[in-house]
C-alpha cells in the first residue's frame, strides 16, 4: 500500500496513527517540489517567492495603516466636518438614508425630461446626418465601440472569467 493510502487508512482505522518521516514528506510536499529538475519546480519556486513578496508588502501596508491610520482619520473628519450630522445617531442615519432615497426619487421627472431632450437631439442628428462633421461621427463610433467592449467584459465576468462559455 502506498504511504498516502496507508496514512488515510490509518486515520480511519481504530488503532493509532503511525507513519514515518518519509511518508509524511510524501504527503505534505507538493508534487512540483518532489522533482527539482522539472519546469514546474521552477514555476513553483517563482510562485513561492512572489507570495513571499506579497506577504512582505502586506505587512508593510498594515504597519503603515496602524501607524498613520488614526491621524489620517482625524484629518479626514476635520476636513469634512461640514457634512457630519450632530449627533451621529442611528435614527439620524436612517433619516438621512430615507432623505437620500426620496430626493433621488424626486429627481426622476427632471432626468426623464433630459432623456427625451437628448433623444430628440439624436433624432435631429439622424435626420440631418449630412451636416454632421466626421470628428463627431468618429467620437460616436468610438463611444459605441467602448459600450460594446464593456458589454463583452461584463459577459466574461458573468461567466466566471471564461471566454468560451458558461460553466454548467
Amino acid at each position: 500500500m502506498e504511504p498516502y493510502h496507508d496514512f488515510i487508512w490509518n486515520c480511519r482505522g481504530p488503532h493509532q496513527i503511525h507513519w514515518s518521516i518519509t511518508e509524511c514528506k510524501n504527503i505534505l510536499t507538493p508534487s512540483w517540489y518532489q522533482n527539482p529538475t522539472s519546469a514546474s519546480f521552477a514555476v513553483g519556486l517563482l510562485m513561492a517567492s512572489k507570495l513571499n513578496q506579497l506577504r512582505t508588502k502586506a505587512v508593510e501596508v498594515s504597519n503603515l495603516v496602524a501607524k498613520n491610520g488614526g491621524a489620517y482619520y482625524k484629518e479626514l473628519m476635520e476636513r469634512n466636518k461640514q457634512y457630519i450630522q450632530d449627533p451621529p445617531t442611528v435614527e439620524k442615519c436612517q433619516f438621512l438614508g430615507k432623505q437620500l432615497f426620496y430626493t433621488s426619487l424626486a429627481s426622476i421627472p427632471g432626468r426623464y425630461a433630459l432623456l427625451w431632450k437628448e433623444l430628440d437631439y439624436l433624432k435631429h442628428l439622424l435626420k440631418h446626418r449630412h451636416e454632421v462633421k466626421i470628428e463627431y461621427a468618429g467620437i460616436g463610433a468610438l463611444f459605441g465601440l467602448e459600450c460594446y467592449a464593456w458589454y463583452c467584459v461584463g459577459e466574461i465576468v458573468g461567466r466566471g472569467f471564461t471566454i468560451t462559455g458558461y460553466y454548467v
